[in-house]
């Protein structure tokens, strides 16, 4: 699933290629991608004619702002995609089950083979209502900074182990499974650390290796694994899979130390650490 890095470089792509252009027709394949809504025809009633005022990010959904004061949601899931295309002539990929096309020619596609993703229309206010995750979201560390002092105090109060407390969305949103693996190894701290163990420098360490590693991931346009299920709104895979130091290296050589990187299972994920590095 897409993480807070790939949504972030999608979100900032979509605010480049669409912010300021007219929806003239929305076409809808199958039900599921829009299933808040009523039926096809009433999503599209809601897109067509109005004027993309700009894109923001809430987590890891994607907020596409209307004229009138409504929000385009889309949410990715596991294997969505969001494509811009030049002309409606370039050939549809398979699974696109959301095609929007703009009065000034071009598309957008929301391709998803899984159907885990969604799209639906409401109103900015109502958000909230419709998404209670978002009511509840905690720090996003791409658009929100605090002191390390107070990073340490919120994350000591939970008192759990480190990883589950990265990917806990309603302390630190957008986070998953392959950042919070990262993070950790760039803080030389294990998954399993309680978060009320830390010592000053290990939190110092801890909040500078988050902000680090999600702002290189967005450089590198996010990471593309074996699937290649997330790629950009060209159709490009990112980057930084290539400076993983943990994620998916299990038996390769630790980066810092040369020892094997190390996979456990974890609440049916899998972890990837250095058992050497990481205390």
């Amino acid at each position: 699933m897409p993480e807070l890095p790939e949504v972030e470089v999608v979100r900032r792509d979509l605010d480049r290629e669409v912010a300021g252009k007219r929806i003239k027709t929305v076409e809808t394949n199958g039900a599921r991608s829009v299933r808040r809504h009523k039926n096809r025809a009433e999503f599209a009633s809601k897109l067509e004619g109005k004027r993309v005022t700009g894109v923001a990010r809430r987590g890891k959904y994607l907020l596409v702002r209307l004229d009138g004061g409504d929000v385009l949601v889309i949410h990715l899931g596991m294997s969505g995609q969001l494509l811009r295309a030049k002309s409606a002539k370039e050939p549809m990929p398979k699974h696109t089950h959301v095609v929007i096309t703009f009065t000034q020619g071009g598309q957008l596609r929301f391709v998803d083979p899984r159907t885990f993703g969604e799209m639906f229309v409401t109103s900015y206010d109502d958000l909230e209502h419709q998404v209670d995750e978002l009511a509840h979201l905690g720090l996003d560390p791409l658009e929100q900074t605090m002191s390390w002092e107070r990073f340490g105090e919120l994350i000591a109060s939970r008192s759990t182990k480190l990883k589950t407390a990265l990917m806990d969305q309603t302390f630190l949103a957008g986070i998953g499974n392959i950042y919070s693996d990262e993070i950790l190894f760039e803080a030389g701290l294990r998954w399993d650390r309680l978060t009320d163990s830390l010592s000053p420098e290990e939190v110092r360490r801890l909040y500078r290796a988050m902000m680090e590693i999600l702002q290189d991931a967005v450089k590198y346009r996010g990471s593309s694994l074996a699937d290649q299920q997330y790629v950009d709104v060209f159709g490009k895979p990112g980057e930084y899979q290539l400076h993983h130091n943990v994620y998916a290296r299990e038996g390769q050589a630790c980066r810092r130390c040369r020892r094997p990187v190390v996979r456990q299972r974890v609440g049916g994920r899998s972890t990837f650490f250095c058992d050497t590095c990481q205390v």
